[in-house]
């Protein structure tokens, strides 16, 4: 059934690619921009001469971002389309070494391989979250620490979603089915809706604790005035977050 699951999930990836692609800037896509990528950048310590894995990179922009300040990027994907795309958008002097795997398994990689592990908004989307907490713990230095970001488990649930008015205003955001973890389907997608895997905020916790991994900081980020000015529909961001920022470090 997993399998099963996982090659669905990355057919539905492989379609959306050149639709996802379309939206993504230098910075990603606007969400990226403005609350996700200043984030986990002011969360690295240091990028020049460092040795870091975009786990789960998509069309490689933050990857990019990564090898212009200097770092020695390795990118992993289980998109095929994807990769195809980043490659195409990665000028060939770029210190990114793109490859196709799942992040459940990097068998490819070497263990105490990275100085630092990143993510973003892709740990929602694996099947078995215990397996790639492993492997990224298994793939960083001692002390090395890991940065990922998520849909925020607590407000972005299954049955989610704003209750608007007749002008479109949003009168509350509803959570729902917080307690039932398990497969759906995102609001996103071309034909067919990508999977996301929703799970509790415990269940993240313990399942980083007993991987290995100690927390060090979580941020729900929110749009800040600068934002605002430039992006007024962000308001509704300092209503519910809708994004969760973690970084964990590996024990020595």
């Amino acid at each position: 059934m997993t399998n099963e699951v996982t090659r669905e999930s990355k057919r539905r990836w492989d379609l959306f690619a050149e639709d996802y692609a379309k939206r993504t800037s230098k910075f990603g896509d606007l969400h990226k921009e403005v609350l996700l990528t200043p984030t986990i950048l002011s969360l690295l310590e240091g990028v020049e001469g460092q040795k870091i894995l975009d786990a789960g990179c998509g069309e490689g922009y933050f990857s990019r971002l990564l090898a212009e300040k200097g770092a020695y990027v390795t990118a992993v994907d289980f998109s095929a389309r994807m990769l195809d795309i980043a490659r195409e958008r990665t000028s060939n002097d770029a210190a990114i070494d793109y490859r196709q795997a799942d992040l459940e398994d990097l068998n490819e990689l070497e263990s105490s391989l990275f100085d630092q592990v990143m993510s973003n908004m892709a740990i929602q989307d694996v099947v078995h979250l215990d397996a790639v907490l492993g492997e990224v713990h298994r793939v960083l230095k001692p002390g090395g620490t890991f940065i990922f970001s998520i849909l925020h488990p607590c407000f972005v649930t299954p049955e989610s979603g704003w209750h608007r008015d007749e002008q479109g205003n949003g009168l509350h955001w509803k959570t729902d089915h917080y307690f039932e973890e398990g497969q759906f389907e995102q609001r996103f997608g071309t034909k067919e809706k990508v999977f996301g895997f929703h799970r509790t905020l415990t269940t993240y916790i313990n399942a980083l604790f007993s991987t290995g991994f100690t927390l060090e900081t979580l941020i729900e980020p929110a749009p800040s005035e600068e934002n605002l000015e430039k992006y007024p529909d962000f308001k509704e961001d300092l209503r519910a977050p809708d994004f969760m920022i973690l970084k964990v470090r590996k024990a020595y």
